[in-house]
Order: structure tokens, then sequence, then C-alpha cells
């Protein structure tokens, strides 16, 4: 029985298959017309986003007068489709049209956002609705993130992923570094509830550049699977994942990586604060630090990859990004020193996770066969999601009982945790990548037949 029908990538006119290729990012976009569309319309969606990180909280606090409860359920609802749906999700996107999907979900959101300022503007917005836009754009985000890295692997050829999923990296830590800037200056021009129209806005411009995608395996709609049901299509997305050699040390890896990360990221801004006792010009600088170092990462990573290997290049930002944590613990003593001390391990925390994910998502688009691939997308989101989730809960017991240095500390050892499950497996070794096998990424129901 077939598969679907995306069964294969697009062929490498007239080159022989490889990881790195000599292509770069902007060559990559400039040859590959659908690939283009795609990361416009993400920048575009990604830098309304940014804006809404900054006012969507101010929007609560300033404008709604939320509670410290209040706020931590808002945060808490974000999360919740990707730990409800996650898996489910991956299914869905399989079964459905990639291009439709997308434009679909940007269209969701344009209306979600654009109805926050709307309400506010005639007094009539309340905290219920915050919860309600945010958990439905949530889904719908989940579901246009899914389609997005599923589609791409049919717009590249396959040895140009790693130059299109620097690109789309470095799109992302730029964007995010200037949008939550941008997202300040609007709050204090306008309002947090006006700042949003420009999220909305940037779903609508987002879905038009995506509506302009022309690939057939953007237009076509797969045949309906036969005699499966959800559950077995959800156990083959984390069969696709575990059952591979190279794949299950990435995402066993990048799970605990998250998990860690998110303990961190708890502590960090309460120990710049409570225990360096930095002003908050100086945490805007180190926060503005990390950003920067995550451009440069994604500017870095094609070319890292491209002279020692994917396996080691994500071992090697993997590490990077456990030192940040030991790094931070050291930072003591006079203004001067500490900061200069936090400041390098701002940027091991901006550069790590750039070189390494970069490399994993590319490693999970080639190695994993089209029709698993919306699937194991989704399975890993759900993982990270559900990591980051925990450790956040775990970052905030610590920090209470252990101290914020303490934490730090323990988020590395953590983070080195999951380095060490890369470093003592086959990634270590992989310099080139090898040929994808239909059969090592196969549901062993579908592989008999």
């Amino acid at each position: 029985m077939p598969l679907d029908a995306r069964a294969t990538f697009p062929p490498a006119e007239g080159r022989t298959p490889g990881f790195a290729g000599k292509s770069g990012p902007l060559g990559t976009l400039s040859r590959h017309r659908d690939f283009r569309r795609l990361f416009i319309g993400n920048a575009v969606s990604l830098l309304g986003s940014s804006v809404t990180t900054v006012a969507l909280p101010l929007t609560a606090v300033v404008y709604l007068h939320a509670s410290p409860a209040q706020m931590g359920l808002l945060g808490a609802v974000a999360l919740l489709p990707h730990l409800l749906l996650g898996l489910p999700a991956g299914v869905w996107v399989d079964r459905g049209q990639y291009r439709r999907t997308l434009v679909a979900t940007d269209a969701a959101q344009t209306v979600l956002l654009g109805s926050l300022p709307v309400l506010a503007a005639v007094g009539m917005l309340r905290i219920w609705q915050l919860y309600a836009v945010v958990t439905l754009a949530g889904v719908a985000n989940l579901f246009e993130t899914v389609t997005a890295q599923s589609l791409t692997p049919h717009l590249v050829p396959r040895e140009e992923l790693l130059p299109a999923n620097s690109a789309l990296m470095l799109s992302n830590t730029t964007v995010n570094t200037t949008g939550s800037a941008l997202g300040g200056l609007l709050v204090t021009l306008f309002s947090a509830p006006a700042a949003l129209l420009v999220d909305a806005v940037s779903f609508l411009i987002s879905g038009l550049c995506k509506a302009r995608i022309r690939h057939p395996e953007a237009t076509t709609r797969p045949p309906a699977p036969r005699g499966l049901t959800l559950r077995t299509d959800i156990a083959a997305g984390l069969h696709a994942l575990f059952s591979h050699r190279l794949l299950r040390p990435v995402i066993l890896a990048g799970t605990v990586g998250a998990f860690a990360g998110q303990i961190q990221a708890v502590a960090l801004v309460l120990f710049m604060v409570h225990d360096l006792a930095l002003p908050s010009a100086l945490v805007g600088a180190a926060v503005a630090v990390s950003g920067a170092a995550g451009v440069l990462g994604a500017s870095a990573a094609h070319r890292l990859t491209a002279r020692v290997g994917p396996g080691p290049a994500f071992v090697g930002g993997m590490t990077l990004s456990s030192l940040a944590g030991f790094v931070l613990a050291c930072a003591t003593g006079p203004v001067a020193l500490s900061f200069s001390v936090l400041l390098t391990a701002q940027l091991l925390r901006g550069a790590g996770p750039s070189v390494f994910g970069i490399n994993q998502q590319t490693l999970r688009q080639s190695m994993i066969a089209p029709a698993l691939l919306s699937r194991a997308n989704a399975t890993w989101r759900f993982l990270v999601y559900g990591g980051q989730s925990l450790g956040a809960l775990l970052g905030g017991l610590l920090g209470t009982v252990l101290g914020l240095r303490a934490t730090l500390v323990v988020s590395g050892c953590l983070m080195l945790a999951g380095t060490g499950i890369a470093f003592l497996s086959p990634l270590r070794g992989l310099r080139e990548l090898p040929e994808r096998s239909e059969e090592s990424t196969r549901p062993p129901t579908q592989a008999k037949n």
C-alpha cells in the first residue's frame, strides 16, 4: 500500500547529495521561489508575534490589572495546545493540503488577534477573552509550524535543507531580537492592546504570501489512509523518531536540553536582578547580547556544519549551551566583573541553540520519510514543549529550595547530560548525511505491506 502522494523529496538536479552542500542561505532563497514565499511569510508573522510577546502581557497587567495567578494561567494556556494536540496534530496535517492549512491558520490568527484591540477600543475586553485567544491562536500556531517544517523539504532539494533551515533560523533570531524592541516602542506610542493589531496584520500578510506557493506538494491533498486509526498514526510518528539510530539520540538530547534550558530561563532574570543586583538597563543589554549571539550562531551554522559535519556540529552546539549554566553561576563580585561573566554566558546561550537547532531540524527533515514527517515534527514539538513545561515548574521549585545560583548549576548539569546522550551515540562521528532509508523510518505495520 502506498504511504501517500508525498512520496519523495525534490531531486537535487546535477548534484551529489550531501548534507551541507556549497549553497548558502541567500543562494537557496534566490533559487527557490516557493521557499522564498514561505520564508517571507514566516518572517513577517514572526515579527508581529515578537511584538505580541511584549504587548500581550502588558495588556493583561496594565489594561486588565491581571493578578500573578492570572498571569500564570495565561502562560499555561499558551502551552496547552502543544501538550493536548501535539501528537494528533501531525496526523491531521498529513491528511490535509499543506498550503490550505498554512493560509487557514494565518487567517485564524488574523481574526483572533485582531479581535483584541477592537474589544479594548469599545471597552469590552476581559481576561477570559485573552485566555481564549491565546489558546486558539496556539492551536493555529501549532498546525502552522508543523506544516511549514514538513513542507520545507519539498520546496528545496535535500542537499539544500541545511542552508534553508539556516535562513529560517537567521530570520527567527534576527526578528526576535528586534521585534521585542519594536513592541516596546509601539506600546509606548499607542497602547498595549493597539500594538496587538500589528500582529494581526502580520498574519494577514503572511497568509497572502503563502497563498502564492504553487509547488504541487503544497497544493495536493494526499489520498485518505485506509484502515489506519489515529492511535496507529501517532505511533508511526513516535516510531519514526525513536527507531532510527541517528534520530533517537537527537530527540532524547533535544528533549533533555529543552527541559534544562527552561529551568535556566526561569532562574535567569531573577538571578540577574536579585543575586547580581544589576540595573534594568544592564539586564536588557544582557538579553540583547543573547539575541545577537543567536543571529551569529545561525549565520555560522551552515559553514561550521560543512566543515565538521552535522553530528559534531549538533554536539558542539549543545556543549556551548551546557557551559552557559556553569558560567552564569560563576558571575559574582563587582558589577563590571559579574556583568562581563554574564555576557560570556549569554553568548553561549545564544549561539549554542542556533547551531544545534538548525542541525536537529535538518536531520529530522532529511532522514524521515515524507509521509511521516508531519507526525514526527508534531511529536518533536510535543516532547519539547512538555519538557519546557516540566522544566518551568522544576525551575521555580529549585530556585526556591536551592537558590538561584545552585539552580543554574543544576540546569547546566542536566543539559550536559543531554549532550552526553548525543556524544555517546553515532552522531559524534556523523560527517556526512547517509542516504535516507524508507524502511528505517516507516512504521512496522506499513513496512510489511
